[in-house]
């Protein structure tokens, strides 16, 4: 990657605690070393001892020590915790580095932590807002006050730039009003990132997006900076896991198997299958008689069925991690299926991958709706009225997109995104543009002091 002229200038990070908002992030704090800029990620204790990361030197780790055995029995409550232990620690971090060789100039947050906006202002640092969601959402957060839905499932919501949408296609912030109240209200207050923060960074790219994009900026003056994970995935400097993946394993077992023979499965780090749900997803696997790799985590094993257990290993593998990146680029993988977690849907669109999608919160079900209907790469499998998706319904998605005409058409669109990513972020291209704007806008802050 081409090195931007800088007088060394330094850029705080800061990631929320979970997998999926820590890799983005880091990818960006690669992209940005790469480029000559001196990055330091901020982290906690508990991250920093379970977080494998080698980001060479121009990038730090300053982790806030805490006390191990502080009780967080519950997601809101880690936040609402985790929130409060930044902005303690946040202004003698900032001191730390004031007389140092390369002081402080910029932060770069999760855009759910528009509490530190304020502080880092009053400290002298300008903030730049990363938005680890697609545009779509900061749209329909931006509009949730005008959005007359109740959970009436025939309504259909219609809204500036974006596709109708139905209630299984919205936000859960939205049509579960009730469920994770922190996590709600973080949400929706990124709507003070448009007024608040220096610079509105997205993970995306402009044609992915376009529509809504473009309406967004007759707002506000957003710049788009992804797929980030294409970017250091293409220079292989990835390698950042809350988890130690197991490549080898999944690499011999997927090289035995043929082009486009493989089902993938994850559903994240954060999302969590009813028993009854389990249940279904493995009989459905083995219905569809298709090869499997499914990642279930160590806390989700005991969901298994004991007969699919028993009977896994004739057509699947099952590990608690793997290197997805790793897994999705392998030519034996034929479609992913997954929770449509941001990060997983521009994972698998950058390596050119068919998606099932089988959406669980937050995000999810908007991505899902964008990804059957808008970006038609992938189908999505209906749940029954009691919520679960039958095994009958896993099936036969899976033959349909693993063996069907419609999975030929799939995989034709899934090629053309991956090419369009890729020249977003090659030289020249929007992200890669957008991104050298940014720095020239830091090195600008540091060439005045």
């Amino acid at each position: 990657m081409e090195e931007i002229s800088t007088k060394k200038t330094h850029v705080l990070v800061l990631p929320f605690p979970a997998q999926g908002h820590i890799n983005p992030l880091v990818q960006f704090s690669k992209i940005l070393a790469s480029k000559g800029v001196k990055v330091t990620i901020l982290t906690i204790d508990l991250v920093c001892k379970t977080m494998l990361l080698d980001c060479g030197p121009l990038i730090n780790i300053e982790s806030i020590q805490h006390d191990p055995s502080l009780p967080v029995d519950s997601l809101d409550n880690f936040l609402e915790w985790f929130q409060s232990l930044v902005l303690e620690k946040f202004s003698a971090i900032v001191d730390k580095f004031a007389n140092s060789e390369y002081p402080l100039e910029v932060v770069v947050f999760d855009s759910l932590a528009t509490w530190i906006i304020d502080l880092a202002h009053q400290l002298g640092l300008k903030v730049a807002a990363f938005h680890t969601q697609p545009v779509a959402l900061s749209a329909i957060y931006y509009h949730h006050s005008k959005i007359p839905f109740h959970g009436d499932s025939h309504s259909v919501v219609k809204l500036p730039s974006i596709p109708l949408l139905e209630n299984e296609d919205l936000p859960t912030f939205i049509s579960e009003s009730d469920a994770y109240p922190t996590v709600r209200r973080l949400a929706f207050e990124q709507n003070f990132n448009f007024k608040k923060a220096d610079w509105l960074l997205f993970n995306t790219f402009d044609v992915l997006e376009e529509e809504v994009i473009n309406w967004l900026r007759t707002q506000y003056t957003i710049k788009t900076i992804g797929p980030v994970v294409l970017s250091t995935y293409l220079d292989k400097e990835y390698a950042s896991s809350l988890i130690k993946p197991n490549y080898g394993t999944c690499k011999n077992w997927l090289d035995s198997k043929e082009i486009g023979s493989v089902v993938y499965v994850s559903f994240g780090s954060i999302a969590s299958l009813g028993e009854q749900q389990m249940e279904e997803l493995a009989s459905g696997l083995m219905m569809s008689d298709c090869y499997f790799l499914w990642v279930v985590r160590a806390t989700e094993e005991n969901k298994l069925p004991g007969e699919f257990m028993s009977k896994e290993k004739e057509k699947g593998l099952i590990v608690n991690w793997c290197p997805q990146l790793d897994v999705l680029a392998h030519q034996a993988v034929g479609c992913f299926l997954t929770h449509c977690g941001w990060n997983s849907t521009l994972e698998a669109m950058s390596l050119g991958v068919p998606m099932i999608g089988m959406p669980q919160w937050a995000d999810q079900p908007t991505n899902a709706k964008y990804i059957k209907d808008v970006w038609q790469v992938g189908v999505r499998i209906k749940a029954g009225k009691d919520g679960v998706i039958t095994r009958e319904e896993v099936a036969s998605s899976i033959k349909e997109v693993i063996e069907g005409k419609k999975g030929v058409i799939l995989k034709e669109n899934a090629i053309k995104w991956k090419k369009l990513a890729r020249q977003a972020v090659d030289e020249g291209g929007s992200s890669d543009k957008n991104v050298k704007e940014f720095l020239q806008d830091c090195n600008a802050l540091n060439q005045v002091k």
